[in-house]
């Protein structure tokens, strides 16, 4: 392990600049610095990141777990995606206050609405900790035994951190956990909704432009941290001051041009770049299309109703967004894989692979992982897509069956004490009223009649009719009682009935055998990239993302998707008023925007060329978890805000091609025309610090 450590110093002081990768921010000395002001940056790493003082990273909050968002103003104003604060702007959403289709402007502090369970976490400092992590750790050890020796070492490392009482620790593993790194976070708590704009601009094209270039969304959403009298973090309170933030970002007025350097800091969630040939094409050859075939077939029931029905609109919205994004992403995903001939690529390394560890005398060591992965895989194959299967029907698209799913679980809690009982019980009745808040039995009742056929040929559509669980006040009569009096009343549903033999099977076969395999695959991963790293220590490495803080860099830059088409990076209003289309849910247009185009009232927001930009591309490498994160300029100004990625490009968490890989970044001008001009929230704009560093 050692070795290996430094092999890592190695690469990531002596690697040659090339664009791609998601880089540890403690870590940017040397090679990745170096790399960045070769691309025509400015900034330092210690501006970049800095423990003992004021630095850009400061100003990034990981929001809510999910997405990314910044820190804009002194007084702990935040910025982020409009489809991350989605969830938060729907809840407070109705017929009679509709902020989804209206729009949302807090005009003082007052009017700012608070959001229950909310968070915002930031960064305070990045150890690594790999030694005291794996000290003890022997080869003749078995994973079992590994696993628990890492625990104790976890333990032993916690306790002599040193930290304030309000922060926290996390520990992450890296390149499959063969370095680990510490973070010392603080959470606030206290998070405010201050605006968003209706979804005809925040959401614009929605499911037909999703993922896809030329974009013209204006995907963001504002919020206001708020601490205690300390500026510390603090659970809501009417006496809560807004934070007073280390760090904020200047807004670039100057906007961007092609070529431009661009940095993406954020929260990326998953990565997964170093897996074997085998392994990309079981899933873009056989998970994806069967993941596909599901949520294909919800959203075109989910779809109709929402066309037709403003409350079903506002109810399903967050839910038919959710199942509608990795839909497309994930049919993206192999069509990139495809065209960038990723599995050719990858099957070339391998062989190179193999050659180097023959050439460095390590076939005794190395020489059997990627006919070992051969294997797994095909043992893999039939359990990871019906586990799959169940996952999209039971938890992801079918609410009565999600209600099954955790129905079952309250009984087996029953089956252990009642105390378990008792707390389970109140978990499911707490997600029966979530669900039910936003629930429509005849939307529910298509889904099922349309995905269950695809996971199981017993279809019986009839329970809807007979079960208790399509109301909540009924629902909850079920709940009420001892434990035998519940289970013996559930144990009679006809929806429990129907799907417990289903469920029961996902315990007791799917899902042990999935991860017997998936820990075996994991194990030999982790072995892989270590094998990868002493035998190709030339190789650039990075660190798969795992929703820990990273930046990303790159230059603005167009794209060529197919033969004889070039996309230019930036697009303009002029794209939104060439898609409108009065009254569709996808592509309407409010009417003070049309206005404002008509009369060209861009205030100071305009480009050189006179027109307001809209969005813009680079070859920032991101996935999800990105979603609300900065763009950054060569000067450490806000440019941008990233949303999404070209649809061509999507493959990029499992193979990144330079060529094709595009995250797509709202444009910071627009974000404020829309504030100021659009919204008249102009005292928003006025917390805010403009700059104009090309002048």
């Amino acid at each position: 392990m050692r070795f290996l450590k430094f092999i890592l110093c190695f690469i990531i002081i002596q690697v040659s600049a090339q664009q791609g990768g998601m880089w540890i921010p403690s870590l940017l000395e040397g090679m990745n610095e170096n790399e960045m002001q070769s691309l025509g940056s400015n900034l330092t790493a210690k501006d970049i990141y800095d423990v003992n003082n004021s630095s850009l990273k400061d100003a990034i909050g990981h929001f809510n777990g999910g997405c990314t968002s910044e820190v804009i103003s002194p007084k702990g104003l935040l910025l982020t995606n409009h489809h991350c604060g989605f969830s938060q702007i729907q809840s407070h959403s109705s017929l009679e206050n509709d902020y989804l289709k209206d729009g949302f402007w807090a005009m003082s502090f007052d009017e700012e609405i608070p959001n229950e369970g909310l968070y915002v976490e930031f960064i305070v400092r990045i150890e690594d900790v790999t030694d005291a992590m794996l000290a003890g750790l022997t080869e003749d050890l078995s994973s079992k035994e590994k696993q628990s020796k890492i625990d104790i070492n976890r333990n032993g490392v916690v306790k002599k951190v040193q930290k304030e009482d309000w922060q926290d620790i996390k520990i992450r593993p890296f390149y499959k956990g063969n370095q680990y790194y510490l973070f010392v976070t603080e959470r606030f708590k206290d998070i405010r909704l201050v605006g968003a704009p209706p979804s005809s601009i925040g959401k614009f094209g929605s499911d037909t432009d999703n993922w896809v270039w030329p974009r013209h969304t204006g995907d963001f959403s504002m919020f206001r941290i708020y601490a205690d009298k300390d500026n510390r973090p603090a659970e809501y309170s009417k006496d809560n001051q807004p934070y007073t933030p280390k760090h904020f970002l200047p807004v670039s007025l100057d906007g961007i041009e092609e070529g431009d350097f661009t940095m993406v800091f954020g929260f990326p969630g998953r990565t997964n770049e170093y897996l074997p040939t085998v392994a990309v094409e079981q899933i873009t050859q056989k998970v994806n299309p069967s993941n596909i075939a599901i949520r294909e077939a919800a959203l075109k029931v989910i779809d109709a109703h929402m066309k037709v029905d403003d409350k079903i609109r506002i109810q399903y919205a967050s839910k038919q967004a959710r199942i509608a994004n990795a839909w497309k992403k994930w049919i993206g995903e192999t069509q990139g894989i495809e065209k960038s001939g990723a599995i050719d690529i990858k099957r070339q390394f391998e062989i190179d692979f193999k050659k180097a560890v023959k050439e460095k005398g390590l076939e005794d060591k190395y020489g059997t992982v990627l006919s070992e992965f051969e294997t797994l895989y095909e043992e893999f194959e039939t359990i990871n897509i019906k586990r799959n299967g169940f996952v999209e029907v039971f938890i992801r698209t079918n609410e009565l069956m999600y209600m099954m799913f955790q129905l079952a679980q309250m009984e087996n809690a029953a089956n252990k004490s009642d105390a378990a009982f008792e707390k389970a019980k109140a978990s499911v009745i707490n997600r029966l009223k979530g669900i039910h808040k936003n629930y429509n039995v005849n939307v529910d009742k298509g889904v099922f009649e349309s995905v269950m056929p695809i996971y199981s040929d017993k279809i019986d559509a009839s329970i809807y009719d007979k079960t208790a669980f399509t109301d909540l006040d009924t629902a909850l009569n079920m709940l009420e009682g001892s434990a035998k009096t519940v289970l013996k009343n559930l144990n009679k549903d006809a929806a429990y009935i129907y799907a417990k033999p289903m469920i029961v099977e996902f315990y007791t076969s799917l899902e042990p055998e999935y991860q017997r395999i998936n820990s075996k695959i994991n194990t030999l991963q982790a072995k892989y990239m270590e094998a990868l790293m002493t035998a190709m220590p030339e190789e650039r490495y990075f660190p798969d993302a795992n929703s820990t803080l990273r930046i990303t860099y790159g230059k603005v830059n167009g794209y060529s998707p197919r033969d004889a088409i070039y996309y230019n990076p930036v697009t303009y209003l002029d794209g939104v008023i060439e898609k409108y289309v009065p009254g569709d849910y996808e592509f309407d247009v409010p009417q003070k925007l049309r206005d404002l185009y008509k009369a060209k009232d861009y205030g100071q927001y305009a480009d050189v060329n006179g027109k307001l930009p809209v969005c813009f591309l680079g070859t920032n490498h991101t996935t999800g978890g990105n979603s609300g994160s900065p763009a950054i300029d060569a000067e450490g100004n806000l440019v941008g805000l990233n949303f999404d990625r070209v649809w061509e490009g999507t493959m990029s968490d499992i193979y990144y091609d330079p060529e094709i890989c595009r995250n797509i970044m709202v444009d910071l001008r627009y974000v404020l025309f829309i504030i100021d001009k659009y919204a008249g929230a102009k005292h928003l704009i006025d917390e805010m610090t403009l700059v104009h560093p090309k002048k």
